[in-house]
């Protein structure tokens, strides 16, 4: 799964999503892309269910490119812990998602094969999604 190598700070800020994509939100490598609608976080367990689903599909017919990184962390405290004595262990990666943002890109496939692998992608993700075309 995807998780950084290296990050300034273990555990980060909650924070807020506000606004579009103004970055990242064009189809840039391949020609169909796979866009966000809402904001929300995106684990690295869903971005790697959703790449297997594309790639399976697709059967190595085509390249595909994720286009969204897991470089927030998210931290948990055990179970049955009482509160108080700091915040919880660093569990698991995700990333931030604005609305507009293109998450999955691929190319060399036909554009029914493309829309039906991304509709196969888009049911393992926590957010709506539409297929796009590169202009």
């Amino acid at each position: 799964m995807l998780s950084p190598r290296k990050v300034k700070h273990r555990k980060t800020f909650t924070g807020r999503i506000k606004g579009y994509a103004y970055r990242g939100n064009e189809v840039s490598f391949g020609d169909f892309g796979l866009k966000s609608l809402e904001h929300g976080w995106i684990s690295a367990r869903q971005i790697e269910a959703a790449r297997v689903a594309l790639n399976r599909y697709i059967k190595r017919g085509g390249k595909v490119w994720i286009r969204v990184f897991p470089d927030k962390s998210l931290t948990k405290k055990p179970a049955e812990t009482r509160q108080g004595k700091g915040k919880g262990a660093p569990d698991s990666w995700v990333a931030v998602v604005k609305p507009g943002t293109v998450i999955y890109e691929v190319e060399g496939v036909t554009v029914e094969q493309a829309k039906e692998a991304f509709r196969l992608a888009a049911h393992k993700l926590p957010i709506k999604t539409k297929f796009v075309e590169r202009d």
